[in-house]
């Protein structure tokens, strides 16, 4: 994922929590606010009682390879958090991807063309 999608400052993750809705799945939660930027930011959140440090990057590297593969479809001026939950430790990769799917159609944030499976 390219830098410019990348949301980073601690700041703006708590805005985003503080002011965002959220949407939960048993792997994932998806905070997302509408920002006044018309491009795209993106956030990973993974507490420390998910792992040690292998185990973190880890998930959050199968995230932004998902992501980064949607994000032509999602909308912009958005900023989003995808939060990891402990289930998703043991999850594949594909499970994950379905999870991230899934919350993006929840909180309506395909474009109009929705992608197919």
């Amino acid at each position: 994922m390219q830098k410019r999608y990348r949301l980073r400052k601690n700041s703006d993750f708590l805005y985003i929590y503080r002011k965002g809705k959220s949407i939960g799945h048993p792997f994932l939660v998806l905070i997302y606010k509408r920002s006044g930027h018309s491009s795209l930011r993106i956030g990973f959140s993974i507490t420390k009682k998910f792992g040690k440090a292998v185990k973190r990057n880890r998930i959050k590297r199968q995230l932004r390879e998902i992501v980064s593969a949607e994000l032509e479809n999602i909308k912009h001026g958005y900023d989003l958090v995808f939060s990891v939950r402990k289930n998703a430790a043991d999850a594949s990769f594909n499970e994950l991807k379905n999870a991230v799917i899934n919350l993006l159609r929840r909180a309506r944030l395909y474009k109009e063309g929705e992608p197919a499976d």
